[in-house]
């Protein structure tokens, strides 16, 4: 298939072009000529790159016409840090310029539209979320993911396209960025100090990102599969026992400062996927979490460089 791929450079969408490529798909990728390609510079070579920013798409217009994609995966979205949720950004500039998107692809025959979406759409729910479950949000990021979602669904059945949505829970793995809890957590145990954590009682759900890019290139090639798709791995565990899992497989001497962080007020004490959608289309999760936290905590230590201060 032709795929039209967005956020190629990041966490996620630099497994999605593994992915794609194994899987003998012919990709584009866009990207911006300031973007660090890192995480796919020995993949570049074997796809087309469309040089332009994703959220004024009309600098990709002649490119994509010239590609033309049968298929999108639009996984590119600004502002996904936690202090980034409640940036305005993420109502005026990741929706518009996504609708635009569609809008081109549209043009040139395009006949899928794959989007990725957030647990956040949902807000605090605190329980199992099946898609049925209501939507909530309680920040931008939430309510932007929500509302691109509902719009892509009526431009895909306006354009007469297919439209899947996946709602991704919590990810991890090899090459992520360092501000997210694990990779915060494995740095900061590899440097010998003492992490500031909080009683770690949350129940979370957390997905390898090989296991969340095989989900999305699954639902690419399962062409009857429509609609929204929770996105994770069912099953939560304690941040707690992930947390000292992840020590023990480091040094288990070292010390880790439970307690020292309060819960925020809107802290979510359970987090967890019901993935029964995907099930029924033949996905499930290949990577136990401990098997994939011993792959992050090896990644780290032997790249520790790249993220020395």
């Amino acid at each position: 298939m032709r795929v039209l791929l967005t956020g190629a450079t990041g966490f996620v969408g630099s497994y999605t072009l593994r992915n794609l490529l194994e899987q003998g798909d012919t990709v584009a990728v866009v990207m911006r000529t300031s973007s660090d390609p890192w995480r796919i510079q020995g993949l570049l070579d074997r796809v087309t790159v469309l040089y332009g920013d994703v959220f004024t798409p009309q600098t990709l217009a002649e490119g994509i016409a010239q590609f033309r994609p049968e298929a999108v995966i639009h996984l590119a979205w600004k502002g996904v840090g936690n202090a980034e949720r409640n940036d305005v950004a993420q109502v005026y500039e990741n929706v518009p310029g996504s609708l635009e998107l569609l809008r081109i692809v549209a043009e040139t025959g395009c006949q899928h539209w794959i989007g990725l979406g957030s647990q956040a759409e949902y807000g605090p729910a605190n329980q199992i979320v099946s898609e049925q479950t209501e939507t909530a949000p309680t920040t931008l990021y939430g309510i932007s993911k929500l509302a691109l979602c509902q719009l892509t669904k009526g431009l895909c059945q306006h354009y007469g396209m297919r439209f899947a949505w996946l709602r991704l829970f919590s990810s991890y793995g090899p090459m992520d960025s360092p501000y997210w809890m694990i990779p915060y957590l494995i740095l900061s145990l590899l440097r010998r100090e003492r992490p500031k954590l909080t009683k770690g009682e949350q129940l979370w759900d957390y997905l390898y990102v090989g296991d969340v890019a095989d989900a999305i290139c699954h639902v690419l090639h399962h062409t009857g599969a429509e609609g929204v798709f929770n996105l994770g791995s069912g099953e939560a565990r304690s941040l707690r026992s992930i947390i000292e899992y992840i020590r023990d497989n480091i040094d288990t001497s070292l010390p880790l400062g439970f307690g020292e962080v309060p819960y925020r007020p809107d802290q979510v004490m359970h987090l967890q996927a019901d993935i029964g959608r995907l099930r029924a289309i033949g996905w499930k999760p290949k990577t136990s979490l401990e098997q994939g936290l011993k792959q992050t905590v090896e990644w780290y230590r032997a790249n520790q460089h790249r993220y020395n201060r």
